[in-house]
């Protein structure tokens, strides 16, 4: 027996049209460890934009109830050219009740109760989710447990990555978002030292009632010197970067050679025998990523993908983790929304020109049955 329902669906064509849409689905029985969840919640995350929004063109779009035709530019067109085409759902995460099962064990105890899950189309009324990935939510509502997955797993990710690297503190860039603020948490309970990197003074404020002891403001004159500053305290040559495009990455490397040269006993032409990393988990700046020859050649820049990294961190340690989410939904790992939409009200004018900005604190939910 199939259930029907509507989903979000995001097209991009050779020509450059991208088509978002509401259109109805049909959602098969579920079968093995398979469940059926129909969505009550969902986030609207900036890794959900890569295939939602892109870099098209939404304000000169065409926009009907529940539709908008958007222009792809180059290079972002060519640049996807895989998806050319292909009709594909969104929304990596969300929360609802789980309304059948499959016949595994897994899947059949899991009948009836609320979960967050990660099934890749939670921008849709129905989701099938695999059993193993959920998170039973308890008595917490699907809007505490929307975002369980992605931004708590995400920040525990960086401060277990570092952890298995040999580090003991680390650097996060847009310090203030969401995932920042759970990062700065977990690294005090951890014992992890971290270094804020924001932009305004009111993230500065923000990031100071929530415990932080080391923020730099990257819109102060004097930017690099408290980089330095807070480099040379902590010990911090690894970082993590959601912005992507522009010299982000580049001033916290060349920061960090800085400070591990000035420790330096003699001058070395090939720089300091320091290892300096970043990670880039995000493209906030959708522009390219500029770095110079001013950190030596003991560096390197590598992508961050959550999935990847789960596999390679092994079953034990995600179960941990999880664990540590669901027993922190509304603390550490509580989220805040600006604004609840259902399906059709996402595909606004006024909605997308807002969440795709992905300002801090802004982040929309998506609340599929309203």
């Amino acid at each position: 027996m199939t259930t029907t329902g509507k989903q979000l669906f995001t097209t991009l064509d050779a020509g450059g049209a991208l088509t978002v849409e509401i259109a109805e689905a049909s959602f098969p029985e579920p079968t093995g460890n398979q469940v059926l969840v129909k969505m009550e919640a969902a986030p609207i995350n900036p890794s959900d934009l890569a295939i939602l929004t892109s870099a098209a063109d939404f304000e000169n779009a065409e926009y009907s109830h529940g539709k908008v035709v958007a222009q792809m530019p180059e290079p972002f067109l060519s640049g996807q050219r895989g998806r050319h085409g292909q009709r594909l759902p969104a929304g990596n995460e969300g929360a609802g009740t789980v309304v059948a099962t499959g016949d595994g064990d897994m899947a059949k105890g899991l009948m009836g109760q609320r979960v967050a899950c990660v099934p890749g189309n939670a921008f849709s009324q129905y989701a099938i989710a695999d059993a193993m990935m959920c998170l039973p939510l308890g008595d917490h509502s699907a809007e505490v447990g929307a975002s369980s997955f992605v931004n708590p797993m995400t920040a525990l990710g960086f401060v277990e990555t570092a952890k298995m690297e040999g580090h003991d503190a680390i650097i996060h860039l847009a310090a203030a978002s969401n995932l920042g603020q759970m990062l700065n948490k977990i690294c005090l309970e951890d014992g992890m030292k971290i270094v804020n990197i924001v932009r305004k003074q009111e993230h500065v404020d923000l990031l100071k009632g929530l415990g932080a002891t080391h923020i730099v403001n990257s819109s102060d004159d004097d930017y690099m010197k408290q980089l330095r500053a807070a480099i040379t305290e902590t010990g911090a040559f690894l970082g993590f970067d959601p912005i992507g495009g522009g010299q982000n990455t580049d001033h916290v490397l060349k920061a960090m050679e800085q400070v591990a040269s000035s420790q330096m006993d003699e001058f070395s032409r090939y720089g300091s025998n320091q290892d300096k990393k970043m990670y880039m988990y995000g493209r906030l700046d959708l522009g390219p990523t500029i770095l110079t020859p001013s950190y030596g050649l003991q560096w390197s820049v590598s992508g961050w993908l959550l999935t990847p990294f789960l596999a390679k961190a092994g079953m034990e340690t995600v179960v941990k983790l999880r664990t540590r989410v669901q027993q922190n939904l509304t603390t550490t790992f509580a989220s805040h929304y600006k604004a609840k939409v259902n399906l059709e009200e996402m595909l606004t004018k006024e909605a997308i020109l807002d969440y795709r900005q992905m300002k801090t604190g802004e982040k929309y939910l998506v609340t599929p049955h309203t």
